[in-house]
Protein backbone atom coordinates (compact mmCIF):
# COMPACT_ATOMS: atom_id res chain seq x y z
CA UNK A 1 0.00 0.00 0.00
CA UNK A 2 1.52 3.58 -1.22
CA UNK A 3 0.65 6.51 1.21
CA UNK A 4 0.76 9.49 0.52
CA UNK A 5 0.12 13.16 2.54
CA UNK A 6 0.02 16.74 1.98
CA UNK A 7 0.82 19.62 4.29
CA UNK A 8 -1.67 22.54 3.78
CA UNK A 9 -0.70 25.98 5.05
CA UNK A 10 -3.69 27.37 5.84
CA UNK A 11 -7.05 25.79 6.07
CA UNK A 12 -8.55 25.07 2.24
CA UNK A 13 -11.56 22.61 3.14
CA UNK A 14 -12.30 18.99 2.55
CA UNK A 15 -11.78 19.37 -1.23
CA UNK A 16 -9.42 22.10 -1.45
CA UNK A 17 -6.93 19.67 1.07
CA UNK A 18 -7.50 16.45 -1.64
CA UNK A 19 -7.20 19.39 -4.57
CA UNK A 20 -3.78 20.51 -2.75
CA UNK A 21 -3.02 16.10 -2.73
CA UNK A 22 -3.28 16.58 -7.01
CA UNK A 23 0.39 16.23 -7.53
CA UNK A 24 0.79 12.96 -5.39
CA UNK A 25 -2.43 11.26 -6.75
CA UNK A 26 -2.93 12.23 -10.18
CA UNK A 27 -1.65 9.11 -11.73
CA UNK A 28 -3.19 6.61 -9.63
CA UNK A 29 -5.54 4.64 -10.90
CA UNK A 30 -7.98 5.16 -7.96
CA UNK A 31 -7.17 5.97 -4.01
CA UNK A 32 -9.26 5.86 -0.75
CA UNK A 33 -9.63 9.51 0.83
CA UNK A 34 -10.50 8.52 5.02
CA UNK A 35 -11.54 11.87 7.29
CA UNK A 36 -9.12 12.12 9.94
CA UNK A 37 -11.74 12.20 12.76
CA UNK A 38 -13.24 8.80 12.32
CA UNK A 39 -12.30 5.46 13.12
CA UNK A 40 -14.12 2.34 11.26
CA UNK A 41 -13.62 -1.21 10.24
CA UNK A 42 -15.41 -1.44 6.87
CA UNK A 43 -13.83 -2.29 3.72
CA UNK A 44 -12.72 0.75 1.78
CA UNK A 45 -12.22 -1.79 -1.29
CA UNK A 46 -15.68 -2.21 -2.20
CA UNK A 47 -16.03 1.38 -2.66
CA UNK A 48 -13.58 0.70 -5.91
CA UNK A 49 -16.04 -1.86 -7.68
CA UNK A 50 -17.49 1.52 -8.90
CA UNK A 51 -17.20 2.79 -12.14
CA UNK A 52 -18.06 6.15 -10.97
CA UNK A 53 -15.95 9.44 -10.32
CA UNK A 54 -16.11 8.85 -6.97
CA UNK A 55 -17.97 5.78 -4.56
CA UNK A 56 -19.14 6.91 -0.78
CA UNK A 57 -19.52 5.10 1.95
CA UNK A 58 -22.98 5.27 3.93
CA UNK A 59 -23.63 3.49 7.40
CA UNK A 60 -26.94 3.70 9.11
CA UNK A 61 -27.88 6.21 11.42
CA UNK A 62 -27.64 5.34 15.16
CA UNK A 63 -29.98 7.42 17.51
CA UNK A 64 -28.80 9.09 20.76
CA UNK A 65 -31.18 8.44 22.35
CA UNK A 66 -33.25 6.17 23.97
CA UNK A 67 -37.17 5.51 21.67
CA UNK A 68 -40.49 5.13 23.78
CA UNK A 69 -42.82 2.94 22.42
CA UNK A 70 -46.04 4.23 23.22
CA UNK A 71 -49.59 3.03 21.97
CA UNK A 72 -52.33 5.58 20.77
CA UNK A 73 -53.98 5.65 23.78
CA UNK A 74 -50.14 6.91 25.96
CA UNK A 75 -49.31 3.25 27.50
CA UNK A 76 -45.62 2.49 27.45
CA UNK A 77 -45.04 -0.21 25.32
CA UNK A 78 -41.38 -0.53 25.71
CA UNK A 79 -37.94 1.36 25.60
CA UNK A 80 -34.94 0.74 22.64
CA UNK A 81 -31.95 2.43 23.75
CA UNK A 82 -30.22 4.27 21.50
CA UNK A 83 -31.83 2.64 18.01
CA UNK A 84 -30.68 2.58 14.34
CA UNK A 85 -32.59 4.90 12.13
CA UNK A 86 -33.41 4.60 8.67
CA UNK A 87 -31.29 7.10 7.45
CA UNK A 88 -27.73 6.54 6.34
CA UNK A 89 -24.99 8.62 6.73
CA UNK A 90 -22.01 9.51 5.27
CA UNK A 91 -19.05 7.28 6.85
CA UNK A 92 -16.27 9.60 5.55
CA UNK A 93 -14.65 6.76 3.75
CA UNK A 94 -14.18 7.78 0.24
CA UNK A 95 -12.68 6.17 -3.67
CA UNK A 96 -12.02 8.30 -6.08
CA UNK A 97 -10.86 7.56 -9.52
CA UNK A 98 -8.49 10.63 -11.06
CA UNK A 99 -11.04 12.98 -12.74
CA UNK A 100 -12.42 14.01 -9.32
CA UNK A 101 -9.55 16.86 -9.87
CA UNK A 102 -11.39 17.98 -12.69
CA UNK A 103 -14.12 18.87 -10.09
CA UNK A 104 -12.19 20.07 -6.94
CA UNK A 105 -12.02 23.63 -6.08
CA UNK A 106 -8.37 25.34 -4.54
CA UNK A 107 -10.85 26.22 -1.29
CA UNK A 108 -14.31 24.33 -0.96
CA UNK A 109 -15.62 21.25 1.16
CA UNK A 110 -16.45 17.80 -0.55
CA UNK A 111 -19.43 17.66 1.13
CA UNK A 112 -21.07 20.66 0.58
CA UNK A 113 -20.17 21.79 -2.76
CA UNK A 114 -18.30 18.52 -4.99
CA UNK A 115 -21.16 15.87 -3.47
CA UNK A 116 -23.71 17.72 -4.72
CA UNK A 117 -22.55 18.57 -8.24
CA UNK A 118 -21.18 15.12 -8.30
CA UNK A 119 -24.52 13.48 -7.54
CA UNK A 120 -26.19 16.04 -10.04
CA UNK A 121 -23.83 14.65 -13.01
CA UNK A 122 -24.71 10.77 -11.88
CA UNK A 123 -20.81 10.34 -11.37
CA UNK A 124 -21.04 9.52 -7.51
CA UNK A 125 -21.89 6.10 -6.02
CA UNK A 126 -22.88 5.24 -2.38
CA UNK A 127 -22.34 2.41 -0.60
CA UNK A 128 -23.98 1.08 2.23
CA UNK A 129 -22.51 -0.93 5.04
CA UNK A 130 -24.43 -2.57 7.75
CA UNK A 131 -22.96 -3.99 10.38
CA UNK A 132 -19.61 -2.03 10.90
CA UNK A 133 -18.41 0.54 13.21
CA UNK A 134 -17.88 4.05 12.85
CA UNK A 135 -16.80 6.37 15.80
CA UNK A 136 -16.37 10.34 15.44
CA UNK A 137 -13.42 11.17 17.39
CA UNK A 138 -13.95 14.10 19.82
CA UNK A 139 -11.85 16.81 18.94
CA UNK A 140 -10.59 18.86 21.70
CA UNK A 141 -8.28 22.05 22.02
CA UNK A 142 -5.39 22.42 24.47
Amino acid sequence: MKVYYSVEDEPLGTGGALKNAEGLLRNEHGFIVVNGDIITNLNPTILSESRSVGGISLVPLRSSYGDVEVSDNGIVRGFVEKPQLDYWVNAGVYYFRPEIFDYLPERGDLEKTIFPELAGKNLLKAVKFKGVSRKLLIRRRI
